[in-house]
């Protein structure tokens, strides 16, 4: 079963502005499948997991083209990096008779290595999409576009009440579509055989990791720890490597799609700001996997719930900017009185802040958002995003908001 993804579109619009799209993204998030669903009858698909379409892009490129064309979906093309100097002459060339749009479609992984050969060849010629897992829009088939937190957009948009057992259904499954898609896969092998390919394919690899039993440990502490701050000596600590290693190895899930960071907002008047990131888990599946959570009810009433749900929340906002080719400008506060709002997004002088509960009725949810005020910002209503069954405001300053609305 194919799901539609909310980045068509996008991808379609930009196929007649750019020579090549690049669409990256963690493992298994349907980037291929995406575009093959996309691409019309002549456009070729190929991968360089193949060994023989490998070795002929690296030994002759020249003859790969004449043998393949130029109208292509390339996977993993980063495991050919030389074959963008060879796509770089074919699109020069082409320029000069306006016919250089939607030629190639790359995708592939490891973003971390295909963004450094695309900025040394491809600048200027390419554009670059990041496709996260699906999304709680794309799986129920809401059509909400992008997620702006402003009260009359919200107001336009049709609410979908979920229980919490629903919510924590989908949190637990996660958005991968061979998940998703299928009822009957076993997640604990289907993940177990997507984190052995993580480590010995993509991780294995890079210079910094030489050992892959530390950093599976260091996996599932971050799963475990998800919506937190980012303290690298204190994973240190628990992993036992060091925190110069703990740093880099943070970079690599950052780059390879399985966490995000937020940074902590900061603001001259003020130096009584945390300066530490929080980060969180892109998968709430695969995180769920690797903290060992075996049911809907054991996360659902563990003590993860709210770390989880938060997640949840945050890599659907994620996912809603990411699809339509564009990344949030989000922050989260906290000041050294451990006042705490869990979101900010910024748009120019307008701050628009956003606090997270799993609650249907959460108390008091907004009591930090005063803080605020000393800040030379506009500040606009707050959303509670929560379970809810309307869009309804607390007072002047913020709404209640369903999560059917991100």
């Amino acid at each position: 079963m194919y799901i539609t993804r909310d980045m068509e579109k996008l991808i379609l619009k930009l196929n007649k502005q750019f020579p090549v799209i690049m669409v990256c993204g963690q493992r298994q998030t349907g980037k291929s499948t995406m575009l093959k669903h996309l691409a019309t009858k002549e456009r070729k698909y190929i991968t360089f997991d193949d060994a023989k379409v490998r070795n002929l892009a690296k030994n002759d490129p020249e003859l790969f083209f004449e043998t393949y064309g130029t109208c292509l979906i390339i996977d993993e093309f980063q495991r050919v990096p030389e074959i963008l100097i060879e796509i770089k002459k074919i699109v020069d060339e082409r320029s000069f008779n306006n016919t250089e749009c939607g030629m190639f479609w790359l995708s592939g992984s490891q973003k971390f290595k295909m963004m450094k050969y695309v900025s040394e060849s491809l600048a200027g010629r390419v554009a670059v999409l990041n496709l996260l897992p699906l999304s709680l829009n794309e799986i129920e088939s809401m059509n909400h576009g992008k997620f702006k937190p402003y009260i009359e957009d919200l107001k336009e948009k049709k609410i979908i009440n979920f229980t919490q057992v629903e919510i924590f259904s989908h949190i637990l499954n996660g958005g991968l579509p061979k998940i998703v898609a299928n009822n009957d896969i076993d997640k604990n092998i289907y993940y177990s055989s997507y984190v052995n390919t993580y480590l010995e394919r993509d991780i294995s690899s890079l210079e910094g990791v030489s050992k892959l039993e530390e950093f599976r440990s260091f996996l599932t502490y971050m799963a475990a720890t998800t919506a937190q701050e980012l303290r690298y000596d204190t994973i240190s600590k628990v992993v036992g490597v060091s925190a110069p290693t703990i740093k880099e190895w943070v970079s690599i899930l950052e780059r390879s799609g399985i966490i995000y960071i937020v940074r902590p907002y900061n603001n001259s008047m003020s130096k009584r700001l945390t300066r530490i990131p929080k980060f969180y888990f892109i998968d709430t599946g695969l995180a769920s996997y690797l903290t060992s959570w075996p049911t809907v009810d054991t996360l659902l009433n563990g003590a993860s719930s709210g770390a989880f749900f938060e997640t949840f929340v945050v890599s659907e906002i994620l996912k809603s900017y990411f699809n339509n080719g564009s990344e949030p400008n989000i922050y989260y506060y906290r000041d050294m009185e451990q006042k705490e709002i869990d979101l900010l997004i910024i748009e120019g002088n307008d701050i628009y802040p956003i606090e997270i509960k799993k609650n249907k009725n959460p108390s008091n949810p907004n009591k930090n958002f005063v803080v605020l005020k000393k800040f030379n910002l506009n500040i606009k209503p707050g959303l509670i995003i929560c379970l809810t069954d309307e869009l309804i405001p607390i007072d002047k300053s913020a709404y209640l908001c369903p999560i059917s609305l991100i």
